[in-house]
């Protein structure tokens, strides 16, 4: 009888032994390494600091995110690649660099609608993210609010004017500037400052803030005043394996957490692009705007380039795509 209780003693202290060794080892949190496209000091990235604060300050008992760096880490057009064979769990990407993998979420850029309206049931979140998960990837949010612009070395009059212009571009406006006549030149974000001053291109196309920081304004001071895919392609992505290891709540908590981070940093970065333009008109940075029609048609542009593409590549989706994009 002693033996017994002995053994059962023994037993129990065990069980509570290797329970205490297990909750430990459960309680340490899951460590989660990211990369962004740009670099982790520039202008552009500044909310997602606040993004992967709020989640390890909310979610630090289950996940950290180790934010390690941009393009010098991982090439951004290599992220997505590194995202589905989970060399890194989370990337910061423009839905463009990953495009071959998934053409239709090119669609991002044409949304006509607020980030808010994508996320009412059944509409164009709900569809990006089963999208998303056809490619291993989970689809979380967006970090980045701010229109793009086209910006060239001379003063052009017309539409007329553009053709032949040779623009540095990366994934998003080869087709749109092609569409307009210019002649894309694929240039690395690195590269793009000699470029402009070399002479390799007479302009680029990029989001409003970031240039002038650069020195990319050096050599193009007229700026074509129509903004573009205002609707931003930059999404935080987590892959899909990884996102479905997760709890439940530590799920809901990440969603909660980026569902009312979008507006506030969107309201950020509007906020910032006003004080930019002021910055512009100091530096003497001439707007461009051509006639009424014209401006029409360079603006129509931008969104039937990418729906022609589109309806080569993916034509069954183009009439969801529309409706779910306000369009």
């Amino acid at each position: 009888m002693k033996k017994f209780r002995f053994y059962s003693l023994f037993i129990l202290f065990m069980a509570v032994f290797i329970l205490g060794i297990n909750s430990t080892v459960m309680a340490k949190p899951k460590k989660l390494s990211a990369v962004s496209f740009l670099p982790k000091d520039h202008p552009l990235c500044e909310m997602i600091h606040v993004w992967v604060d709020r989640v390890n300050k909310e979610c630090g008992e289950a996940i950290t995110i180790n934010w390690l760096g941009g393009g010098e880490v991982i090439p951004g057009f290599d992220q997505a690649e590194s995202l589905q064979n989970n060399i890194v769990q989370v990337i910061f990407n423009p839905s463009a660099y990953y495009a071959p993998l998934a053409p239709e979420v090119n669609a991002f850029s044409l949304s006509k609608l607020t980030m808010a309206e994508e996320r009412k049931p059944g509409g164009f979140y709900d569809y990006m993210d089963e999208r998303h998960k056809k490619i291993g990837m989970k689809y979380i949010g967006t970090w980045l609010y701010d229109p793009f612009y086209l910006r060239i070395n001379k003063p052009v009059k017309t539409l007329e004017d553009l053709k032949g212009v040779k623009m540095r571009t990366s994934a998003l406006y080869d087709r749109f500037m092609k569409k307009l006549g210019m002649v894309p030149v694929t240039v690395k974000f690195g590269d793009t400052f000699t470029s402009l001053e070399r002479g390799l291109v007479d302009g680029f196309g990029f989001a409003t803030l970031g240039p002038r920081d650069w020195g990319w304004l050096k050599n193009c001071k007229y700026i074509i005043d129509i903004p573009f895919y205002t609707r931003q392609n930059t999404l935080i992505l987590m892959n899909l394996n990884v996102w479905n290891g997760l709890d439940k709540t530590i799920q809901d908590k990440i969603m909660d957490i980026t569902v009312k981070f979008e507006p506030e940093m969107e309201a950020h970065f509007k906020k910032m692009i006003v004080e930019e333009w002021k910055k512009y008109d100091e530096m003497g940075i001439t707007r461009i705007k051509f006639s009424p029609s014209e401006n029409k048609k360079y603006y129509d542009a931008a969104y039937e380039a990418e729906w022609e593409d589109l309806a080569k590549k993916v034509p069954a989706l183009i009439p969801d795509l529309k409706k779910l994009t306000g369009n």
